[in-house]
């Protein structure tokens, strides 16, 4: 094949391409573009020069790779050479404010029929078919949603309803509990309650090794499942967990009072703050204990509930996350296992004194929720 690229070097041209190669610091694009110019140059300062094939097996690169260098070198000279600018010549891309503004358009709305939602193929496709663009690859279309919209995630949400004075009302009080100071007469305790699957392994593990994480088979055993009470006061670092086999009434009115009895027994109130499930109301004392047993467990507490679509104000929850986070998120199959795993998280998040600093205010509430407030004109 003849050699239509030509390297001629000037003087000046290679006292700096020499320069780059001996000396400073300089990027790796810089350093192939210098060597290949100077070992392919054929003015007449050149002493030795290297064949392409030579040069690809020093460099490591491919013989097209030194084509494109040279042809760079003839057609735009040394500087846009080495990088030093940018190429002159133009790319003209498919995508304008218009086509932009459709491809968003598409995104936003309904996918096509029996499709639950668009792909980067079919927008593609779809913006091809109304006649914005004669055509457009779905790359092309990532490029321009990655940092704007992602039409293919979906993801689950607890949605309050606009305007509800009931949410904002509970809200409200909520926030007011939580503005209170610490105080061992009358401590702030928030209870949540999450349900664990008990989950066995159908094939050998994979232990990690170097270079490779641990690896388990999709295919698993459902063994059952058990329920996690939790319940954490945020000012003390303090927690109790309990594992159940069930979430009946019972269940949670003797969580209740082993949180009254064996956790605050000299606390003259305590504050209890959690969401309006059904089994979390004081007629599932009546149903767990006798009449005045349940009466002194109730006298020992004041019921506040977060607002229905307002769990993001338990901070129990928090606590859950983290106990998933940290403990249980793996596979165990048996209830024994989780309650020991669970015990020791227990002791070790406590004895760190781990606490909960809660920023979110009443004000900040009527101003980054408005939208769920009525609104009232005088």
């Amino acid at each position: 094949m003849p050699n239509i690229y030509v390297v001629t070097l000037t003087s000046p041209e290679r006292e700096e391409l020499m320069s780059i190669i001996h000396k400073g610091k300089h990027s790796a694009k810089t350093y192939r573009s210098a060597y290949v110019l100077l070992n392919t140059d054929e003015g007449e300062y050149q002493v030795e020069k290297l064949t392409n094939e030579a040069i690809a097996k020093v460099l490591k690169i491919g013989m097209r790779t030194i084509d494109r260098i040279k042809k760079q070198f003839v057609e735009e000279g040394l500087e846009a050479c080495l990088s030093r600018r940018k190429s002159s010549r133009e790319y003209h891309s498919k995508i304008d404010g218009d086509l932009e503004a459709h491809l968003i358009a598409l995104s936003c709305g309904d996918p096509l029929r029996d499709f639950s939602k668009w792909s980067l193929r079919m927008l593609a496709d779809k913006a091809v078919e109304l006649n914005y663009v004669d055509k457009i690859s779905h790359e092309t279309v990532r490029q321009l949603l990655k940092n704007e919209l992602k039409p293919w995630k979906v993801e689950g949400w607890v949605i309050p309803p606009k305007q509800n004075s009931e949410f904002v009302a509970n809200m409200e009080m909520v926030l007011d509990v939580y503005k209170r100071p610490f105080s061992a007469k009358n401590p702030v305790v928030c209870m949540d309650e999450s349900p664990k699957q008990l989950i066995s392994e159908t094939r050998v593990t994979v232990p990690m090794k170097k270079g490779a994480p641990k690896r388990i088979d999709y295919e698993y055993k459902r063994c059952g499942a058990c329920n996690i009470f939790m319940s954490n006061e945020p000012l003390a670092g303090k927690r109790r967990v309990k594992v159940t086999e069930r979430k009946t009434k019972r269940d949670w009115a003797e969580f209740v009072r082993e949180i009254a009895d064996n956790d605050y027994p000299e606390a003259e109130k305590i504050t209890l703050v959690m969401d309006n499930l059904n089994t979390h109301h004081p007629s599932s004392l009546y149903e767990a204990f006798a009449p005045e047993e349940a009466k002194r467990v109730w006298d020992r507490f004041e019921f506040v509930y977060t607002p229905k679509h307002g769990s993001w104000l338990n901070m129990a929850e928090i606590e859950l996350n983290v106990l998933n986070g940290q403990c249980l998120n793996r596979r165990i199959d048996n209830l024994r296992e989780i309650i020991t795993e669970v015990k020791a998280w227990q002791d070790a998040r406590n004895q760190k004194d781990c606490k909960i600093n809660w920023r979110f205010t009443t004000k900040d509430a009527r101003i980054k929720l408005k939208r769920l407030y009525p609104s009232i004109e005088d």
